[in-house]
């Protein structure tokens, strides 16, 4: 694989995750959209199948999309050291990219809502009751789930004296990420609104911040955008280190 197949497909499959991930929140919040005060599980499962569509088209590189992923795969000795940069350079515009598509998607939504200040919402992450510390023990344990569940889930393997194949989860495809993501929605994602991806909240945040010309928006809340980036990743380490100590479990 080289570095410009990773740069790309990368960068695709995070630009798409994204835009439909903060598509379907902008369809739930914002006024005049045909879904409209969907509710949280329309929420959750939009962003789980914005992760499986993202995932399905970033399949040559294995669909990392995520610096939280990556970053464990190569403590697993899964990806080499020397590919991650480009992954996180990807993933990174990958979610600037996407954000600003889902704003261009909404264009009319966003410049008739009626709470211009509220917006960031829709882009990234913001926790119901700020303490940061406690804040990143929950990005930290839903991502440690869904890491875990990457790195430990079972794959096909090759029978044995004529048995029946073993499927594990490969049978599943990138949907059986889709149903990780969205229990991890519905069960965790309560108290931060689950970030669980650095550039899923990060990328987003920029975009907002310094491209998206939203009149009247609010603040970008850069003092808490460290707690998305920080949190999974150490759920990624986490989950990796367990996995280097149980790897054929």
């Amino acid at each position: 694989m080289s570095q410009g197949d990773i740069f790309l497909w990368e960068l695709l499959g995070t630009a798409v995750l994204v835009m439909l991930g903060t598509g379907v929140v902008a369809n739930n919040v914002l006024r005049k959209t045909n879904g409209n005060g969907g509710g949280v599980l329309f929420v959750n499962i939009g962003w789980a199948f914005a992760v499986f569509t993202g995932a399905s088209l970033a399949a040559p590189t294995g669909a990392h999309l995520n610096p939280a992923i990556t970053i464990a795969a190569a403590i697993a000795d899964k990806t080499e050291w020397s590919d991650v940069p480009m992954y996180l350079l990807a993933q990174l515009l990958g979610g600037i990219i996407g954000a600003v598509l889902c704003w261009a998607v909404y264009k009319l939504q966003f410049d008739d809502h009626d709470d211009p200040g509220g917006t960031l919402g829709v882009f990234a992450t913001i926790p119901q009751i700020e303490n940061k510390v406690w804040n990143v023990v929950t990005e930290t344990l839903a991502t440690f789930v869904l890491v875990a569940w990457v790195l430990f889930s079972p794959v096909l393997k090759t029978g044995k004296d004529g048995a029946v194949l073993d499927l594990g989860n490969a049978a599943l495809g990138y949907a059986g990420v889709a149903f990780v993501v969205l229990v991890i929605g519905t069960s965790l994602g309560g108290p931060t609104g689950y970030a669980i991806n650095p550039v899923r909240d990060l990328g987003p945040r920029i975009a907002y911040a310094f491209i998206l010309p939203i009149r009247g928006k609010g603040s970008p809340q850069w003092g808490y955008a460290w707690v998305p980036v920080v949190g999974p990743i150490l759920g990624g380490i986490l989950a990796a280190l367990l996995y280097n100590v149980y790897p054929e479990v």
